[in-house]
């Protein structure tokens, strides 16, 4: 190849017409967005995405160029899969750097993701040579019990299972139980002057959980661009002018077309400290399930960590929500 995007991925398979080179301008989410659903419809995720989707989550960034952190494998021209990896650091102070590999089905069992594996733990471990020496190290990975070929290349590399999450849904919205508020809690409705109250109350309420990284400005604006903020679906509690809890809502019209179905997500949900135990969350869940129907849905969703120490899955189950599927994180240690 004359092109210098191209490059050469050590112990590649030896397929005739591989190729592999880095990204090359916006165009190439686009390319990205369409290999991920395919490859999310073959592993059975139940997920979709968009242009705006991958556009806002590869965006540049202080910490990450697309340019020089996500790549394509082409064969003969074609696109067989892409490549990227990130890095951050969690609020216990470890850090956590991730592999992302995706393979059209047509592609595995060939070597190639066993190969770019090896070849993001590289890149990451380059990039983490940076960092400051002021917390461990891993690798980590999620796969979905659907995705039983990824599962396997994990535990053949050395990663083992630490966490687990389930996807949750509540089959239908016709029978959404009605939980008030605690005396001196209302829901107002959001307007822009509210934003800023509402993630800072969001940070400081998740700031112990697994996984939560340090609030920044940056995230800030990240967050506020996110392609799924829609205020009109949220539902804030407030105790005179305070942020005490939230549920913010959305839909995904694209995924809801692709998988035939009208599902809305009660998600990003999170109480206080001060106002946990009184019934907040069961209360803003109902007002959130009314607000998903009203936009004509028929069920809902959510995702929620199985160790998590406030009891969210059993008030999840208590709502009327089920487990479809699991998904496990994996980490190693990065030597």
């Amino acid at each position: 190849m004359t092109d210098s995007n191209f490059f050469t991925l050590p112990n590649a398979p030896a397929i005739p017409g591989l190729a592999f080179r880095y990204w090359r301008d916006e165009s190439d989410y686009a390319v990205m967005a369409d290999l991920t659903n395919q490859v999310f419809q073959a592993d059975q995720i139940g997920a979709a995405v968009t242009l705006s989707d991958m556009a806002h989550w590869f965006a540049p960034a202080s910490d990450f160029d697309p340019k020089q952190e996500i790549y394509f494998v082409e064969v003969n021209e074609n696109i067989a899969g892409y490549g990227t990896f990130r890095t951050r650091q969690e609020t216990s102070g470890m850090w956590t750097c991730t592999p992302i590999g995706r393979v059209l089905p047509a592609w595995r069992r060939k070597g190639l993701g066993r190969a770019m594996l090896r070849y993001n733990e590289h890149r990451l471990r380059t990039i983490a040579s940076t960092h400051p020496a002021d917390g461990p190290r891993a690798f980590m990975v999620w796969a979905s019990n659907t995705n039983l070929s990824a599962i396997t290349l994990y535990i053949q590399e050395g990663y083992v299972p630490v966490r687990h999450a389930f996807v949750m849904v509540r089959d239908k919205l016709d029978d959404i139980p009605t939980a008030s508020l605690p005396e001196g809690i209302q829901i107002r409705a959001v307007t822009p002057e509210h934003y800023r109250q509402i993630w800072e109350a969001e940070c400081e309420a998740l700031q112990e959980h697994w996984g939560i990284t340090q609030p920044t400005e940056e995230g800030y604006h990240h967050w506020l661009n996110d392609p799924v903020f829609d205020p009109t679906l949220w539902r804030v509690a407030w105790e005179g002018n305070q942020v005490v809890a939230q549920v913010r809502s959305f839909i995904l019209p694209e995924e809801n077309k692709t998988y035939n179905r009208l599902r809305g997500y009660t998600e990003n949900i999170s109480v206080r400290k001060p106002w946990r135990k009184r019934g907040i969350a069961r209360a803003l869940i109902s007002a959130s399930l009314e607000a998903l129907k009203e936009r004509g849905m028929t069920q809902a969703a959510l995702r929620v960590d199985t160790q998590n120490a406030d009891g969210a899955l059993n008030l999840y189950e208590s709502c009327g929500y089920r487990v479809e599927r699991k998904q496990t994180e994996y980490r190693k240690p990065l030597e």
